[in-house]
């Protein structure tokens, strides 16, 4: 049985919740796809160390690529551009969904 829900290479959607508080997932990627490029590991949810708690269980971290074009409609870089943020499992769901 695989340790995390993910694998690199896979298309996944970021939630679009908006709770209050300390969150670690930038406003701006919320809502959009991008792929794996990288599983990081297991590591204590800083949301809840941000006030106290132990952060348990550990939360497989993800490195999720995203095209800036996607994020961003008004870019007019380069249309290969892309932008590389670590995010949580918890904030993630399979593309399509």
């Amino acid at each position: 049985m695989s340790e995390h829900r993910f694998t690199v290479g896979e298309r996944v959607k970021v939630d679009t919740r908006n709770p209050s508080g300390h969150i670690r997932t930038p406003i701006y990627c919320r809502g959009h796809e991008g792929i794996v490029e990288r599983i990081c590991g297991k590591f204590p949810n800083p949301e809840q160390l941000a006030y106290g708690k132990d952060g348990l269980p550990a939360q497989t971290l993800y490195r999720v690529r995203f095209e800036q074009k996607s994020l961003w409609p008004s870019y007019s870089g380069p249309s290969h551009d892309t932008i590389e943020i670590e995010i949580y499992d918890h904030w993630l769901e399979p593309a399509g969904s």
